[in-house]
């Protein structure tokens, strides 16, 4: 196969390249799978300088979301074994059937199925996943959106759904609307009947949110310093917009925006931290938080498939019935094409220099004959 292979850290998106590797072996849990197009996301950034948190040991082939088509299932996936004509005591025959119930059991997917998700080395032709690290592909999209949908789709419901309790009717502001999350967050907002004030760090991509049939109700540039168009800055625009000036209920934070977002929040009012794409880790005024009753709740997606997995399916059982219903679309980035794994330091580039909006996905063309091994 075909992959971008890292033995060392680079310094920058464009030292990335690709190496021929052999085939991945699937373990007995895994699926092999045919990649067709991977996404980009900020901690590759962090990840192939040794920056991120979760570093994998070297040499390792970068690259986290995916979509593509099943070439092999899991091995642990077999018939069940014919009746033993050999006697045996009913705890035993309890203890062998438990055991083969788990081996014998229907694979979710099968070899052709499209499907995308999320494993470590997506930056490749080839990669194996768990079935728990995939869904299938939403009817009538394509490989491309599919493989921007992984992370960001379910941040967005489960800090809005599950953490905040958004309800038709309520104000929302989404930080970042034209990211990868903040796009889906709109939508996912939109769906549930809310009122969605959107903000960007420019006028370039605001006009993503306002003319990309989001639907939003207004839209504020922000800046680093806090400060807007308005003598009280992006705060003010943003309470102006909102009936009597009250405030909005809720605010979808990645940024790292608490602090000037408690100036335009209402009362009863719900901040839901995801991240903080501005670099810098905020201290609170708590204070704030408390003269306006304000919920503040922060939202760890990556572990609720240790800590609560029946939430994990709930979220998903969401997403899809907005994807079949078409009240959630895909985000990727458009402006650009990025085709082929030569491509993934131009995308890498291009997402950290903040050129892009949406989810940066690169196109991976299989080689002749992928599909047959």
């Amino acid at each position: 196969m075909r992959a971008i292979q890292i033995k060392e850290y680079v310094k920058t998106p464009s030292d990335l390249t690709v190496t021929t590797l052999p085939n991945p072996t699937p373990s007995p849990t895994q699926y092999l799978i045919a990649v067709h197009a991977s996404a980009t996301n900020f901690f590759d950034l962090l990840q192939i300088s040794g920056k991120y948190q979760h570093q994998p040991p070297l040499p390792w082939i970068s690259g986290s979301e995916f979509a593509g088509v099943v070439l092999a299932v899991p091995s642990c996936f077999s018939p069940s074994p014919s009746p033993s004509s050999s006697s045996s005591s009913p705890s035993e025959d309890s203890a062998s059937a438990s055991a083969s119930s788990a081996s014998s059991s229907t694979p979710k997917f099968q070899p052709g199925d499209p499907v995308f998700g999320a494993a470590q080395g997506s930056y490749a032709t080839l990669i194996c996943a768990t079935e728990s690290q995939l869904r299938a592909v939403p009817h009538g999209w394509g490989f491309e959106d599919a493989a921007g949908l992984m992370i960001t789709a379910p941040t967005a419901y489960a800090a809005l759904v599950i953490r905040a309790g958004v309800k038709r009717g309520d104000w929302v502001l989404v930080h970042a609307a034209a990211g990868g999350v903040g796009l889906a967050a709109v939508q996912v907002a939109k769906a549930l009947g809310a009122h969605v004030i959107a903000t960007a760090g420019s006028e370039g991509k605001l006009d993503v949110v306002r003319k990309g049939g989001f639907g939003v109700e207004g839209g504020v540039v922000y800046s680093g310093k806090g400060k807007g168009k308005g003598k009280g800055g992006w705060e003010e625009e943003v309470r102006a917009l909102t009936p009597g000036n009250r405030g909005v209920d809720v605010v979808f934070d990645p940024v790292g925006l608490v602090n000037a977002s408690l100036k335009c929040v209402a009362w009863n009012g719900r901040i839901v931290v995801i991240g903080f794409a501005a670099g810098e880790i905020e201290k609170v005024a708590m204070n704030r938080v408390l003269l306006k009753n304000v919920s503040l709740v922060g939202l760890h997606w990556g572990l609720y498939a240790q800590e609560e997995p029946e939430t994990v399916e709930r979220v998903w059982e969401g997403l899809f019935e907005l994807m079949e219903s078409g009240k959630f679309k895909g985000t990727r980035f458009r402006d650009r094409q990025f085709t082929g794994l030569e491509s993934v330091g131009e995308a890498l580039g291009a997402l950290g220099r903040r050129e892009t909006w949406g989810k940066v996905v690169v196109k991976v063309p299989q080689l002749e004959g992928a599909s047959k091994l």
